[in-house]
């Protein structure tokens, strides 16, 4: 791995977290923090609370993620997220886009031959 590695992992990482983040809420609402875990479960280690929750912030400034705030079992009610029926629009959308830039990109290193024999 050359030494800007994890850098390069963590600048593609930050253009798709917020497709990462709708895709989730589109299985299930919950808050930032669970969501956090989710994302790191599913393959995203390098996420957390401190990068998922200005991200919900800004989703829902922008209209795409509903908060709700819940009575909680045990401590301080919780914000609870939720996707808006924009943000299931931009869910769908965003999915197109990230289907067509990784197949143009897969087309391209299948072209230059760096991607021969690499399994997808």
């Amino acid at each position: 791995m050359t030494p800007e590695g994890p850098d390069r992992r963590a600048q593609l990482l930050r253009g798709s977290l917020d497709l990462c983040v709708l895709a989730a809420l589109a299985q299930r609402p919950g808050h930032a923090y669970e969501l956090a875990t989710r994302l790191a479960r599913a393959g995203l280690r390098e996420v957390s609370y401190g990068t998922v929750y200005p991200l919900i912030t800004r989703l829902r400034r922008s209209g795409l993620v509903h908060e709700q705030t819940e009575v909680s079992p045990v401590g301080p009610a919780r914000k609870v997220f939720s996707l808006t029926g924009a943000g299931r629009d931009a869910l769908d959308d965003w999915l197109a886009q990230w289907q067509r830039a990784t197949l143009d990109v897969e087309t391209v290193l299948l072209a230059t031959g760096v991607w021969a024999g690499r399994d997808a």
